[in-house]
């Protein structure tokens, strides 16, 4: 039976692969409805598009393994307009080929240029203008920019405007919007989707909408819901925030036996603080000595002088010891730098695309925390850490302007209640399925020690730290009821009306990858 089995995944695997539109096939569709040629990249067997992420998937996953199995593209689009992308969608519709749209390449899973089904990659990296209208306070963004390049465009505009979004450079806007966005502000500002108040996308017909034509409903799913599950998306129209000209950094190291003390205290104040200050804390390994050590470092952010900070750091945090001399005043730009370990460098670095892990594959899981986790849970976690090369856990405390947001006001619901998210990440070099298996099991087991102490019923995650752990779709016809499984650890409640607006505007489910939101109707 085993050999019968066998023989019939072959032989299905291989009409598959016969049936697959070639190149040319595609080139020539899109010639039938285009005067001008597109800007079109081959992708061969041996090249590598913006792999940073892109060899986590999950090894014994129903996705398989992404670094093995996964099907070339057909090839590789970098629209210059508009109409360019509504002739890809059109033709991939008639040649039966999923759409997989590129921003940053940031994907953890590799969803934005992976794929087991036939498929075209549309990069966005020629639609990546910014237009910032200081009369408004708002920002209109095309899906290819990065942060980096909104951050050094509002820096050349104004020194009092900023945006709350993440701290990479790299990331790009299309998919980190769609995902909710957190950020050094979010305390203060919110996520970079609770600032969206207007947005294009281009729909299964080619059709482009915006706020006002898509309707409130699709409007919703945008801010949080991943929107590669409904359309292209073209543009963002954000507001602005307004920064001081001057505000104060620090960063805090702390190894030994104090270190997992000041985490533990430090659980009782990130998200209960004045909303002007973050601190985050941040989790890895160092050799000193040639000796492996963990260590802590609290990073922290504060929108205001370093007068101000230091009254409130002694009076809600004086453990740590922060002093004046330990602070420095800065603009807002320049602490993007320092977030990033760049003070100092010019801030056309970034501008840099490609500032992101060279050379390391990575898992990542993601986690929400609503009560304190006891100290000698940080002391396991310390032996762990022990055991690997380059272990990480960032953890970003929540509150302020997050918990003043309804959890069904956009998808992404981890509010009030939540009181800091963390990122698990392990990475190595050597891409073999035994260097991998041995670092995601790893990883796996330090996800399932943490259960007891992080949110349940369901156990949340972050959707912009993709993890397809937690439950993929098969194909087209997943069914709504298969895909709550991880549905509702991203998105709670709110996954029902994902699925709803789903069937509205992508009834076909023609948007979709393997943790898109399938139709409910």
């Amino acid at each position: 039976m085993r050999d019968l089995a066998l023989c019939l995944f072959l032989f299905f695997l291989a009409k598959r692969v016969n049936s697959v539109p070639t190149k040319e096939q595609f080139e020539s569709c899109l010639s039938t409805i285009s005067k001008n040629p597109l800007n079109l990249t081959n992708y061969t067997s041996g090249s590598r598009i913006d792999t940073a992420f892109s060899e986590s998937s999950s090894p014994d996953s129903s996705f398989l393994n992404l670094n093995f199995t996964s099907l070339k593209p057909i090839l590789t689009l970098k629209p210059k307009s508009e109409s360019e992308i509504k002739k890809s969608i059109l033709c991939s519709k008639k040649l039966g080929v999923q759409v997989r749209t590129l921003s940053g390449g940031h994907d953890y899973e590799g969803l934005s240029y992976l794929s087991l089904s036939p498929f075209i990659i549309l990069n966005l990296v020629n639609l990546r203008s910014i237009t910032i209208n200081l009369t408004e306070e708002t920002a209109w963004i095309q899906s290819g920019a990065t942060l980096g390049e909104l951050y050094y465009k509002i820096a050349k505009t104004s020194k009092v405007h900023a945006f709350a979004a993440g701290t990479c450079p790299s990331v790009g806007v299309g998919g980190h919007f769609s995902g909710g966005g957190l950020g050094a502000m979010m305390r203060k500002h919110g996520l970079a989707s609770d600032s969206v108040v207007d947005a294009r996308l281009m729909d299964v017909s080619g059709r482009i909408l915006n706020r006002r034509t898509m309707g409130e409903d699709v409007f919703w799913a945008l801010r949080g819901g991943g929107a590669a599950s409904f359309g292209v998306m073209l543009s963002w129209k954000v507001k602005l925030a307004r920064v001081p000209e001057k505000v104060t950094c620090f960063i805090s190291h702390s190894m030994g036996a104090s270190m997992n003390k000041l985490v533990h205290r430090w659980q009782y104040i990130g998200a209960e603080v004045d909303e002007d200050l973050f601190i985050r804390v941040i989790i890895d390994n160092t050799k000193g000595g040639g000796q492996r050590r963990v260590q802590t470092a609290f990073q922290a952010l504060f929108l205001g002088g370093v007068d101000r900070l230091i009254p409130l750091m002694n009076q809600k945090f004086p453990e740590l010891g922060v002093q004046a001399q330990d602070c420095k005043e800065m603009s807002w730009i320049e602490s993007v730098m320092f977030f990033i370990w760049k003070s100092g460098q010019p801030l056309e670095t970034l501008l840099n695309r490609d500032l992101r892990y060279e050379d390391l594959y990575i898992k990542a899981k993601s986690d929400f925390v609503q009560n304190p986790i006891p100290e000698n849970v940080f002391e396991e976690v310390t032996k762990r850490f022990l055991e690997k090369e380059t272990p990480l856990m960032i953890l970003e405390p929540l509150g302020g302007k997050i918990n003043e947001i309804s959890e069904s006001e956009s998808p992404y619901p981890h509010r009030r209640g939540n009181i800091y998210n963390i990122q698990y990440m392990v990475k190595w070099r050597v891409n073999t399925v035994e260097e991998m298996n041995k670092h995601v099991t790893w990883m796996r087991m330090l996800y399932d020690y943490m259960t007891p102490y992080v949110s349940s019923s369901p156990r949340g995650a972050y959707l912009n730290y993709r993890d397809l752990d937690l439950g993929n779709n098969t194909g087209s016809k997943t069914s709504f009821e298969d895909a709550r499984v991880w549905g509702e650890k991203y998105y709670r409640g709110n996954f029902k009306k994902l699925g709803l607006v789903k069937g509205k505007i992508d009834p076909t489910n023609f948007f979709r990858n393997e943790q898109s939101v399938p139709p409910l109707f």
